[in-house]
């Protein structure tokens, strides 16, 4: 074996083909133990690779992330900053707030009922909600947004399937002075005539908006990155607006939320944009586990998916129907408590918030850590 090289000096080790295959020498001081190691090239690439991350840090973008407001809920920042916002639905089909058909009304006191819930659950947990309100016509949407409105004092989304009643719930809302309340859900890639839809929001005043992203071609988290850009290449055409964006990157079911967490870390490395899934729409989909295992296993399994989301690159997740919601908001103020830690334990900083869960569920373990 060569001899090591002095104190202080460098060299490059040149490769050396034996009959274990092409090796790369590597001398001590470069992270490795002391001594000399021989490794393949894959190996030393690898090695490389485990050095850098001594270098970077899993949960600090470079690109300053954006810091969004509404209604007075902050969302976004750094991970950890900010704790993850839930977003249940309410008035969406077969909700239970229907007793008939939706034209004949709905149950207010159940209602109102689930929305105190989410209010106390924001209170005790630190865990933010904003109401997805569904509806199919502008009528409903007038109706709906008085009723929520009155309730609550929550930020609150206009959600529908087609562009219409969402720009008819829009304008209602410009109308009652409650756009700063208001999160239009949403601009997507599926729709025909996105150019006037993002022309009416700019026109009447919305501010902020969720983008979803998707490419049919490209199903990987990169398709989430080309879907996003053709969004904004619309927004930018038509010279839109917006104090908000945010991008829903398009749950295709449970385990596939994962591509969403790696395509929301990619976009607010690119964009500094915050973002979005939704994790129900996997574990909605999971009929399998209510017949393998019954109603509560598969809620436990569904609490746990939402959690995951919260945890990896989600400011916010859209949970399904609000009757579950207190299912889904202390699994995901865990899953933020536990994020606030590991990113204490990277970069000793602690969240800005100051009712983040961490505090307001583990004070004791705040101060406990304060003095590491």
């Amino acid at each position: 074996m060569p001899p090591l090289p002095r104190s202080g000096a460098r060299s490059r080790p040149e490769p050396q083909s034996t009959k274990f295959g092409t090796t790369i020498t590597c001398f001590s001081g470069a992270a490795l133990p002391s001594g000399i190691v021989r490794l393949t090239v894959e190996e030393g690439i690898v090695v490389r690779y485990l050095a850098s991350l001594g270098r970077t840090r899993m949960f600090r973008f470079q690109t300053e992330p954006k810091v969004c407001d509404i209604g007075g809920v902050k969302f976004g920042g750094q991970p950890g900053d900010y704790p993850t916002v839930v977003v249940p639905s309410i008035f969406q089909p077969k909700d239970k707030v229907f007793e008939g058909k939706r034209k004949e009304g709905f149950d207010e006191k159940l209602a109102a009922e689930r929305l105190k819930m989410c209010d106390k659950m924001w209170a005790d947990s630190g865990v933010p909600y904003m109401a997805d309100i569904v509806a199919t016509k502008g009528e409903e949407f007038k109706l709906y947004i008085d009723f929520v409105s009155s309730v609550t004092c929550a930020p609150f989304c206009v959600d529908a399937w087609v562009m219409k009643p969402k720009l008819e719930g829009a304008r209602y809302c410009a109308e009652k002075g409650l756009l700063d309340r208001m999160f239009y859900n949403s601009i997507t890639v599926w729709e025909k005539d996105l150019e006037t839809e993002v022309k009416e929001i700019a026109d009447i005043g919305v501010k902020h908006v969720l983008l979803v992203s998707f490419d049919p071609e490209d199903q990987m988290p990169s398709g989430r990155i080309s879907g996003t850009q053709r969004l904004l290449d619309v927004i930018d055409k038509v010279g839109a607006k917006f104090e908000s964006i945010f991008v829903d990157t398009s749950v295709m079911n449970g385990p596939a939320t994962a591509f969403c967490s790696v395509a929301n870390k990619m976009i607010k490395e690119k964009w500094g944009f915050p973002t979005a899934s939704a994790p129900s729409n996997g574990s909605y989909m999971w009929k399998e586990a209510k017949e393998l295992w019954g109603q509560k296993a598969w809620a436990g399994a569904d609490a746990a998916l939402e959690a995951l989301a919260a945890f990896s690159y989600h400011d916010m997740i859209f949970a399904g129907p609000m009757a579950g919601a207190d299912r889904i908001m202390p699994a995901v103020a865990m899953a933020d408590a536990f994020l606030a830690s590991m990113v204490f334990a990277e970069t000793k900083q602690l969240p800005k918030c100051e009712t983040h869960p961490l505090y307001k569920l583990f004070p004791g373990f705040v101060e406990q850590i304060k003095g590491m």
